[in-house]
């Protein structure tokens, strides 16, 4: 190689080195913001699913209520609270 060619070859390594690095950074920063939405997409899926499991568990107690299931028996299915004569204690 000429002194020419060698000293043409620098410069061209540099600027190779430089755009390959501009892309590379330039990728870098796309995936980051496309991590950044899809992680703050699952916060918000996670948010609404923590506020639906509350009303789940709210629905739940007021569906296992120890006053509805007695309204219940009472009501529809004729149930009546026994009185002491009906009530049988067993001896073991």
């Amino acid at each position: 190689m000429s002194a020419d060619r060698k000293s043409a070859f620098g410069p061209i390594l540099l600027a190779t080195t430089v755009v390959v690095s501009a892309f590379g950074v330039s990728y870098s920063v796309h995936d980051t913001r496309k991590l950044t939405n899809t992680s703050q997409q699952l916060q918000r899926e996670q948010n609404r699913l923590h506020t639906e499991w509350g009303q789940l568990l709210l629905e739940h107690s007021t569906w296992g209520s120890y006053a509805r299931v007695e309204r219940i028996a009472r009501e529809e299915l004729n149930m009546i609270q026994p009185t002491s004569k009906h009530r049988v204690v067993m001896q073991p």
